[in-house]
């Protein structure tokens, strides 16, 4: 009991910490912009730009890094580490710097700025304070991260998706690296690990989907076919489905990572599915998903010779937080 009580302070505590520490960072990068960069960074919370999301190259609002000098920049990443976690920042930054790779895979000049690590921008929703609905975003080609916050608490992180292209790199120093090296060999693991009987259950077409279903709409549902369900999987199975849903969920900071999975769980994991679209080996185009009562993760890789990935993470119930939305929209009518 008494350790039992002292975990629960501890997480408590840290989930206090963190919170307080992604509020504190929000504040220092508006405090870092001049009033004219302000303009472009700051929006009321329930400005329909805050559900204005999406993943291609286009322009955007907000602030781009383009537009920030050095410094400002530092405290922008130090927003963006604040609220992801240790392998989620490892991510983002990696996607980030894919674009100085893909520039060279393309023969882009060297001045073209169509693919440019500094093409993501930022964007702050309501005035980032413990007691009030507030968020934030950062957003560029392959990559859209959707933060809210309430109460002092980080209550959404989604929808997030992260991109890669290449998903291999082809050549050069960084030859073979894997920006979403998880995504691509547990979902690998998992299909190749099952018997006929299981597979004719997972695998729901030959041919690979082109593009994720939920695409960037705002608000996602529920897909069909629901493919094997985690009870039809052996023990072993199960372990790289865990691991494999842990190297989406686990990417955000630990309180809202851990809320999302103590969500997911209380929903139950014997209700979530597997499906798999296209082929079972890399290099040929290939799609699957995970889903449940109240989850949808997407993962695609068909374009560019198979050798570029778009995935998300929804949460049905709580995208750009829905549910908290409704529940303070409820008190203060009340």
């Amino acid at each position: 009991m008494i350790k039992l009580l002292y975990a629960f302070l501890f997480c408590s505590v840290t989930l206090h910490a963190q919170s307080t520490e992604v509020v504190q960072r929000a504040d220092d990068f508006l405090s870092s912009l001049s009033p004219a960069q302000k303009n472009k960074a700051l929006y009321e919370w329930k400005s329909d730009e805050r559900l204005n999301w999406h993943f291609v190259p286009k322009d955007r609002n907000g602030i781009s890094l383009h537009a920030l000098d050095a410094k400002q920049r530092a405290v922008a990443f130090a927003l963006l580490k604040s609220s992801l976690s240790i392998q989620g920042y490892q991510k983002a930054t990696g996607i980030l710097s894919l674009e100085k790779i893909l520039q060279q895979v393309e023969g882009r000049k060297e001045d073209d700025t169509y693919r440019d690590p500094l093409n993501y921008y930022f964007t702050i929703f309501g005035n980032p304070e413990e007691k009030t609905l507030w968020g934030w975003r950062l957003e560029g080609h392959h990559l859209s991260l959707n933060f809210s916050s309430a109460n002092g608490v980080m209550e959404s992180s989604t929808p997030s998706f992260w991109g890669s292209n290449p998903a291999i790199v082809p050549s050069g120093n960084d030859r073979g690296k894997k920006t979403l090296k998880e995504e691509i060999d547990l979902g690998f693991e998992l299909i190749n690990s099952m018997n006929d009987q299981q597979l004719a259950k997972a695998r729901f077409a030959d041919i690979a989907l082109p593009e994720i279903v939920s695409y960037n709409k705002q608000k996602a549902e529920l897909i069909n076919p629901t493919g094997i369900i985690y009870t039809d999987l052996n023990s072993d199975q199960k372990k790289t489905f865990l691991r494999l849903l842990d190297a989406y969920i686990k990417n955000y900071e630990f309180g809202f990572s851990e809320k999302l999975m103590a969500k997911i769980k209380k929903a139950g994991i014997d209700h979530l599915s597997f499906a798999w679209a296209g082929s079972l080996k890399p290099g040929v185009g290939h799609y699957y998903r995970i889903q449940g009562p109240m989850l949808l993760i997407e993962y695609d890789n068909t374009q560019n010779n198979s050798n570029h990935i778009h995935t998300v993470v929804r949460d049905l119930t709580n995208d750009f937080a829905a549910d908290i939305l409704r529940e303070h929209y409820m008190k203060e009518h009340n």
